[in-house]
């Protein structure tokens, strides 16, 4: 009975909620934990930089193809099945990750590994959005989102530790304990929902999507180190990708029963929180691209001293996600959002004057706030998205949301990496130009032979080197005006999402 159904979600609530918290982490440190272990699998596998990277490629590019049939998957399979087989997958193939004898191998498993990890953050969210009564679906959507934020933080510390003391296969081995536990609870927690058996499967939209995600994903990640559009090869992958995005679209918006419903888009709320959340992708790991060789490169910090700077921001994300998890149902969420774009802004402007001379305290007291004002984005979005999406959709817009997400990743940290190096090219040589024995202030006496002699080798060197690090300082104050700038659609969007009389909410059946 349909009753009895949700007594049972009622009652083992917090067993579904540990178990689903515990697969989205599995999947989301992943992405990141490897990252550290990479100059180890390269010594392992005799593999050049270029070779080594598809250790991480092919996991984030499958598992940004395999997001869009979740819903698919899910209504066909059922909820429940797809989550089981989905978690136990990621599982088996992260130990044959671990087990790897070749650089092939592991790259196949890891496409695996990424296919299969695909489906375990929409299913947790729409798992979450069901089997909790709209006034506590803040609170529900703050925990998700502690989960999704501290993953990728969290995977490189973790990755290092178990590198140092193990090996680099235990970043791969470490998901087998929790993997079988989240997979054993939902089995016996989670109750089963309907199906669809004669529902059929849009294999030519899928198609057509996974070539334009494959291709754009491919363009983003070998964007920098082949010049970009004067190569060839991301030329071919720009029109492939673009082409395929076209397709899509009109196949979408002209098939009978496509992959991804154009119902979905016409829920304004939904449509815009999904380039909201877009949006949050970009902010969220732009921001970690940028800091984390800052540190260790402007300012010097070693590795282990540059991850425990970055670690409060984590806490700063922790506190806020709760507190706005809390309020979501007394205070307007598009308030809580628009704080959140406020704090991300001034911390954005703080950074644009930062120098390697800034005091450890200043870094930290603006990570936290920027970690602050990530909390105050991620659970109001996700509030404001679903309040007006109908339950029976609500899988299939949680895999759109974890796609645009993961897409406004890779677009965020290629675009802030590629101009922080072509900045720091042309204001070196901006700079370089006025460096010249007619310069006044290089003629005064003792301006450079107080520390080196620029006519010697080595005095060239080395103000070729502070030459540089300045062309550094002015390229990361240009990024961070660009992420400002980027809040202004942000802000637009906002302005867009109405705050519904009463928000839909069934449980799961």
């Amino acid at each position: 009975m349909p009753g009895e159904a949700v007594q049972e979600v009622v009652r083992h609530r917090a067993m579904i909620t540990a178990c689903t918290i515990g697969a989205t982490v599995l999947q989301l440190l992943d992405q990141t934990i490897a990252n550290v272990a990479l100059p180890f699998m390269q010594g392992s596998f005799s593999a050049s930089f270029d070779e080594i990277s598809w250790v991480l490629t092919s996991y984030i590019t499958a598992s940004a193809i395999m997001t869009a049939p979740v819903g698919w998957l899910a209504a066909r399979y059922g909820r429940k099945s797809l989550y089981v087989i989905s978690i136990l997958g990621f599982t088996i193939a992260s130990m044959l990750c671990g087990a790897a004898q070749s650089l092939g191998q592991i790259v196949v498993f890891r496409v695996l590994q990424g296919a299969f990890g695909a489906a375990l953050a929409p299913l947790s969210q729409a798992t979450l959005l069901d089997i909790y009564p709209p006034e506590r679906r803040g609170f529900a959507m703050a925990i998700l989102g502690m989960g999704i934020m501290l993953g990728p933080i969290m995977g490189p510390t973790l990755g290092g530790l178990l590198t140092e003391t193990f090996n680099w296969r235990w970043v791969f081995y470490i998901n087998l304990p929790f993997g079988l536990v989240a997979a054993a609870g939902l089995m016996i927690f989670l109750p089963s929902s309907d199906r669809q058996p004669r529902l059929r499967f849009d294999w030519l939209g899928f198609g057509m999507l996974a070539i334009a995600i494959g291709a754009m994903q491919l363009m983003l990640d070998r964007g920098q180190g082949q010049d970009w559009f004067t190569s060839r090869e991301i030329v071919v992958e720009a029109a492939v990708a673009g082409l395929g995005l076209y397709l899509v679209l009109v196949h979408f918006l002209a098939a009978p029963q496509p992959l991804i419903r154009p119902a979905l888009l016409k829920d304004v709320n939904f449509a815009s929180g999904v380039l909201l959340m877009f949006m949050v992708g970009i902010f969220m790991v732009s921001t970690l691209a940028l800091m984390t060789p800052w540190l260790q490169v402007l300012s010097h910090y070693p590795v282990e001293t540059a991850g425990l700077i970055m670690a409060p921001r984590g806490f700063g994300s922790l506190v806020t996600t709760m507190l706005s998890g809390r309020l979501a149902s007394r205070v307007d969420p598009r308030v809580l959002v628009g704080i959140g774009l406020v704090l991300l802004t001034y911390t954005y402007w703080v950074m644009t004057s930062w120098t390697p001379d800034v005091s450890e305290r200043e870094i930290i007291v603006t990570i936290v706030i920027q970690g602050a004002a990530m909390g105050f984005l991620w659970t109001p979005i996700q509030l404001l998205a679903f309040s007006t999406l109908a339950p029976s959709m609500r899988t299939e817009g949680a895999a759109l949301f974890s796609l645009l997400r993961n897409l406004g990743s890779a677009i965020g940290v290629s675009v802030a990496i590629t101009l922080l190096a072509r900045n720091t090219q042309a204001m070196h040589e901006m700079i370089g130009a006025a460096v010249t024995p007619f310069n006044r202030a290089l003629q005064a006496a003792g301006s450079t032979q107080h520390w080196f002699d620029p006519t010697t080798r080595h005095g060239a060197v080395m103000l070729d080197r502070i030459i540089n690090e300045q062309a550094q300082i002015v390229a990361y104050a240009d990024d961070y005006v660009l992420l400002i700038m980027a809040t202004v659609p942000a802000w637009l969007l906002l302005l867009v999402v109405r705050l519904p009389r009463k928000a839909i909410g069934t449980p799961v059946r």
